[in-house]
């Protein structure tokens, strides 16, 4: 049986021919001390002795994070992470028993792709997570902020200060991360010419703006930014790893996999290149459930970077990455 806390030091060190053995070990250790999970699995005929291969391991619908404590052995939270959403949606509830785990994930897989923290002065435009609260996204912009150049600060609606400091700035690197329709917003206001800033989107209009593909609005975004590309961040608040993507191409770090299931069979799994649901396996998740059942439509590419192509018609929408392409 894996030790969580054993396996929550190795996992920085975890190598890709050691996922699988990996996966199935803490499916065994979920399987044995999640209830609900547990309770899940059971009504599939699913158990550690009759699974051998990631692919026959039970995914749990993240609709149960809604209802349901998913929670790995008993423990109080340090913090419960809320998911984005409308007035009248409900609301998952991740409970995290280890923040500071958390936090030590977002920053290896951000650095790991981009270098650094403190080499970065970082322009967050998240008003709408900033008035909700109890976000894993402010949690992590939070914490990266210890990191970065001091000067480094939140822009809630105050885009005449954000456009003086786009303009004006000294810093070698900057990240200017923002909901989409906080960018689009900013980017009809004024044309920049940032070639040396990342502008990088979390998704979701939230209702405020008219939704658009995400080719759109990545064109609209360059152009007005002065940028050649744009980076996206995928991420919810079931897990506790992010994707980063260029241009639409994400990519995960080691502890995490993802799978593309059928859509009209939610046990069967597709090659590349095929458009289907989108399963996620995020071993940082050890203290609630690794194996999670997107409503996310996606697809895998064979150099092993997916995209994000939309949402299932019959799921609410998201309050993160809304846009369907």
């Amino acid at each position: 049986m894996i030790n969580p806390e054993n396996f929550k030091k190795q996992i920085f060190s975890l190598q890709s021919n050691q996922f699988n053995d990996y996966a199935l070990k803490v499916f065994e250790y979920q399987y044995t001390y999640n209830k609900v999970y547990r309770a899940y699995c059971d009504r599939l005929e699913k158990a550690p002795q009759n699974v051998f291969q990631i692919e026959s391991v039970p995914f749990l619908p993240i609709e149960f994070f809604k209802s349901k404590k998913v929670v790995t052995e008993e423990w109080a939270a340090e913090k419960i992470f809320k998911s984005s959403g409308t007035t009248f949606q409900s609301r998952s509830k991740h409970h995290v028993k280890d923040v500071s785990f958390y936090h030590r994930i977002t920053k290896h897989t951000f650095e790991e792709f981009y270098g650094p923290l403190d080499d970065y002065e970082i322009l967050a435009l998240l008003p709408s997570y900033q008035e909700q609260g109890d976000s894993s996204l402010i949690s992590m912009i939070d914490y990266f902020m210890q990191f970065a150049s001091s000067e480094s600060s939140y822009y809630l609606h105050n885009h005449e200060e954000l456009i003086e400091r786009l303009n004006h700035t000294t810093n070698p690197k900057r990240l200017l991360i923002g909901v989409s329709y906080a960018l689009l917003d900013l980017a009809e206001k004024h044309a920049f010419s940032l070639s040396d800033i990342v502008i990088m989107e979390t998704g979701g209009m939230k209702g405020r703006r008219k939704e658009m593909i995400r080719e759109e609005l990545h064109e609209i975004f360059k152009q007005r930014f002065g940028v050649n590309e744009i980076h996206s961040e995928y991420g919810m608040s079931e897990l506790s790893s992010q994707g980063y993507s260029v241009n639409g191409f994400f990519k995960l770090p080691s502890w995490s996999k993802i799978l593309i299931r059928d859509t009209n069979d939610p046990f069967t799994y597709l090659n590349s290149n095929k458009t289907g649901g989108i399963n996620i396996i995020d071993l940082a998740n050890i203290h609630s459930c690794a194996f999670l059942e997107t409503k996310d439509l996606g697809k895998l590419h064979s150099d092993g970077t997916f995209s994000v192509l939309g949402r299932f018609d019959n799921s609410d929408v998201r309050g993160c990455n809304l846009l369907i392409s």
